[in-house]
Protein backbone atom coordinates (compact mmCIF):
# COMPACT_ATOMS: atom_id res chain seq x y z
CA UNK A 1 0.00 0.00 0.00
CA UNK A 2 1.54 3.15 -1.04
CA UNK A 3 1.90 6.50 1.14
CA UNK A 4 -1.24 7.95 -0.88
CA UNK A 5 -3.68 4.84 0.33
CA UNK A 6 -2.93 5.12 3.91
CA UNK A 7 -3.40 8.96 3.88
CA UNK A 8 -6.99 8.13 2.13
CA UNK A 9 -7.54 5.33 4.36
CA UNK A 10 -7.05 7.57 7.71
CA UNK A 11 -9.25 10.23 6.01
CA UNK A 12 -11.44 8.20 5.00
CA UNK A 13 -12.08 6.78 8.67
CA UNK A 14 -11.50 10.39 10.27
CA UNK A 15 -14.32 11.55 8.70
CA UNK A 16 -16.69 8.38 8.73
CA UNK A 17 -15.98 8.64 12.50
CA UNK A 18 -16.87 12.15 12.87
CA UNK A 19 -18.19 14.43 9.80
CA UNK A 20 -17.46 17.32 11.56
CA UNK A 21 -13.52 16.89 11.82
CA UNK A 22 -11.68 20.14 11.60
CA UNK A 23 -8.73 20.15 9.11
CA UNK A 24 -6.52 21.28 11.22
CA UNK A 25 -7.37 18.26 13.21
CA UNK A 26 -6.75 15.90 9.87
CA UNK A 27 -3.65 17.70 9.09
CA UNK A 28 -2.84 16.70 12.57
CA UNK A 29 -3.05 12.52 12.44
CA UNK A 30 -1.37 12.59 9.04
CA UNK A 31 1.57 14.53 10.21
CA UNK A 32 1.48 17.10 6.95
CA UNK A 33 0.35 21.15 6.96
CA UNK A 34 -2.88 22.42 6.98
CA UNK A 35 -2.85 23.54 3.34
CA UNK A 36 -1.91 19.88 2.02
CA UNK A 37 -4.59 18.00 4.21
CA UNK A 38 -6.94 20.59 2.40
CA UNK A 39 -6.02 19.37 -0.90
CA UNK A 40 -5.94 15.50 0.39
CA UNK A 41 -9.69 16.42 1.19
CA UNK A 42 -10.43 18.29 -2.17
CA UNK A 43 -8.70 15.17 -4.04
CA UNK A 44 -11.51 12.35 -2.07
CA UNK A 45 -14.71 15.47 -2.82
CA UNK A 46 -13.61 15.37 -6.69
CA UNK A 47 -13.36 11.11 -6.62
CA UNK A 48 -16.58 11.29 -4.73
CA UNK A 49 -15.90 9.71 -2.08
CA UNK A 50 -16.53 12.50 0.66
CA UNK A 51 -19.25 14.67 0.06
CA UNK A 52 -19.04 18.51 1.82
CA UNK A 53 -22.37 19.78 3.61
CA UNK A 54 -22.34 23.16 5.75
CA UNK A 55 -25.45 22.61 8.42
CA UNK A 56 -25.57 25.13 9.67
CA UNK A 57 -23.87 27.63 6.86
CA UNK A 58 -21.10 28.60 9.17
CA UNK A 59 -19.77 25.27 9.87
CA UNK A 60 -18.26 22.45 7.27
CA UNK A 61 -19.35 18.70 7.78
CA UNK A 62 -17.85 15.66 5.92
CA UNK A 63 -20.10 12.70 4.65
CA UNK A 64 -18.87 9.74 3.52
CA UNK A 65 -20.88 8.49 0.61
CA UNK A 66 -21.27 5.34 -1.15
CA UNK A 67 -18.52 5.15 -3.17
CA UNK A 68 -15.66 6.55 -0.15
CA UNK A 69 -17.15 3.48 2.17
CA UNK A 70 -16.59 1.23 -0.86
CA UNK A 71 -13.17 2.81 -1.45
CA UNK A 72 -12.59 2.79 2.33
CA UNK A 73 -13.10 -0.93 2.50
CA UNK A 74 -10.82 -1.61 -0.58
CA UNK A 75 -8.06 0.51 1.10
CA UNK A 76 -8.58 -1.40 4.28
CA UNK A 77 -8.31 -4.73 2.96
CA UNK A 78 -5.16 -4.00 1.15
CA UNK A 79 -3.52 -2.21 4.22
CA UNK A 80 -4.45 -5.52 6.34
CA UNK A 81 -2.52 -7.44 3.52
CA UNK A 82 0.27 -5.29 3.45
CA UNK A 83 0.50 -5.41 7.22
CA UNK A 84 0.25 -9.24 7.26
CA UNK A 85 2.80 -9.50 4.52
CA UNK A 86 4.91 -7.53 6.75
CA UNK A 87 4.51 -9.63 9.82
CA UNK A 88 5.29 -13.11 7.61
CA UNK A 89 8.10 -11.39 6.35
CA UNK A 90 9.51 -10.07 10.22
CA UNK A 91 8.66 -13.28 11.40
CA UNK A 92 10.90 -14.84 8.87
CA UNK A 93 13.95 -12.67 9.87
CA UNK A 94 13.14 -13.27 13.17
CA UNK A 95 13.72 -17.00 12.32
CA UNK A 96 16.75 -16.86 10.48
CA UNK A 97 18.57 -14.64 13.10
CA UNK A 98 17.52 -16.78 16.00
CA UNK A 99 18.85 -19.73 13.94
CA UNK A 100 21.96 -17.84 13.15
CA UNK A 101 21.83 -17.37 16.88
CA UNK A 102 21.04 -21.28 18.04
CA UNK A 103 23.11 -22.36 15.73
CA UNK A 104 26.83 -20.47 17.53
CA UNK A 105 25.40 -21.35 20.86
CA UNK A 106 23.25 -18.33 21.98
CA UNK A 107 19.91 -20.50 23.55
CA UNK A 108 19.22 -17.93 26.36
CA UNK A 109 18.04 -15.05 25.85
CA UNK A 110 17.25 -11.94 26.46
CA UNK A 111 14.87 -9.02 25.14
CA UNK A 112 15.68 -5.30 24.90
CA UNK A 113 12.55 -3.65 24.41
CA UNK A 114 8.47 -4.13 24.72
CA UNK A 115 7.34 -3.25 21.43
CA UNK A 116 5.42 -5.94 18.90
CA UNK A 117 9.06 -6.57 17.26
CA UNK A 118 9.74 -7.73 21.24
CA UNK A 119 6.27 -9.54 21.32
CA UNK A 120 7.29 -11.64 17.99
CA UNK A 121 10.81 -12.13 18.93
CA UNK A 122 9.43 -13.71 21.92
CA UNK A 123 6.88 -15.69 19.40
CA UNK A 124 9.88 -17.11 17.43
CA UNK A 125 12.00 -17.78 21.00
CA UNK A 126 9.35 -20.75 22.11
CA UNK A 127 8.90 -21.92 18.57
CA UNK A 128 12.81 -23.16 18.26
CA UNK A 129 12.57 -24.13 21.65
CA UNK A 130 15.07 -21.10 22.89
CA UNK A 131 15.45 -19.63 26.63
CA UNK A 132 13.99 -16.46 27.60
CA UNK A 133 15.74 -15.43 30.13
CA UNK A 134 13.71 -11.78 30.71
CA UNK A 135 12.63 -8.63 29.20
CA UNK A 136 14.61 -5.56 29.90
CA UNK A 137 13.59 -1.95 28.77
CA UNK A 138 14.41 1.45 30.86
CA UNK A 139 11.99 2.76 29.70
CA UNK A 140 9.91 0.21 30.82
CA UNK A 141 6.58 -0.85 32.10
CA UNK A 142 5.58 -3.04 35.04
CA UNK A 143 4.98 -6.48 32.57
CA UNK A 144 5.19 -7.53 28.96
CA UNK A 145 3.37 -10.83 27.76
CA UNK A 146 2.60 -11.68 31.49
CA UNK A 147 6.40 -11.51 32.40
CA UNK A 148 8.14 -8.74 34.76
CA UNK A 149 10.17 -6.04 32.59
CA UNK A 150 13.43 -4.92 34.25
CA UNK A 151 15.78 -2.39 33.73
CA UNK A 152 19.53 -3.53 32.14
CA UNK A 153 20.83 -2.82 35.23
CA UNK A 154 19.88 -6.36 35.97
CA UNK A 155 22.19 -7.84 33.11
CA UNK A 156 25.22 -7.88 35.59
CA UNK A 157 23.44 -10.43 37.75
CA UNK A 158 21.85 -12.56 34.43
CA UNK A 159 23.30 -15.13 32.86
CA UNK A 160 22.48 -15.02 29.09
CA UNK A 161 24.26 -16.41 25.39
CA UNK A 162 22.65 -13.11 23.73
CA UNK A 163 20.71 -9.71 24.51
CA UNK A 164 18.36 -9.39 21.18
CA UNK A 165 17.51 -6.00 20.66
CA UNK A 166 13.44 -5.61 19.81
CA UNK A 167 13.26 -2.29 18.44
CA UNK A 168 14.18 -0.16 15.19
CA UNK A 169 14.96 3.04 16.76
CA UNK A 170 17.42 3.82 19.26
CA UNK A 171 19.64 1.34 18.85
CA UNK A 172 23.14 2.98 19.27
CA UNK A 173 21.62 4.54 22.58
CA UNK A 174 20.38 1.04 23.87
CA UNK A 175 24.17 -0.34 22.87
CA UNK A 176 25.78 1.93 25.30
CA UNK A 177 23.23 1.29 27.91
CA UNK A 178 24.52 -2.48 27.36
CA UNK A 179 27.96 -1.12 27.46
CA UNK A 180 27.65 0.79 30.53
CA UNK A 181 26.26 -2.96 31.87
CA UNK A 182 29.50 -5.00 30.49
CA UNK A 183 27.77 -6.59 27.88
CA UNK A 184 30.11 -7.29 25.70
CA UNK A 185 29.22 -6.20 21.95
CA UNK A 186 29.66 -9.95 20.63
CA UNK A 187 26.60 -10.76 22.81
CA UNK A 188 24.50 -7.96 21.52
CA UNK A 189 22.05 -8.95 18.49
CA UNK A 190 20.59 -6.18 16.64
CA UNK A 191 17.34 -6.65 14.76
CA UNK A 192 17.27 -4.54 11.57
CA UNK A 193 14.80 -4.55 8.53
CA UNK A 194 17.50 -6.14 6.62
CA UNK A 195 18.45 -8.73 9.01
Amino acid sequence: MNLQGQRDLLLLTEVERDGGVTQRSLAAKLGVALGLANLYLKRLVRNGHIAITTIPSHRVRYVLTPEGAAEKSRLTFLHMEYALSHYRDMRARLREALSHMARNGMNRVVIYGTSELAEMAYLSLREMQMTLVGFVDDGRQESFLSYPVWSSDVLREWQFDAVLLANFDQQAGVRTKLEHQQVPDSKIIALTLSV
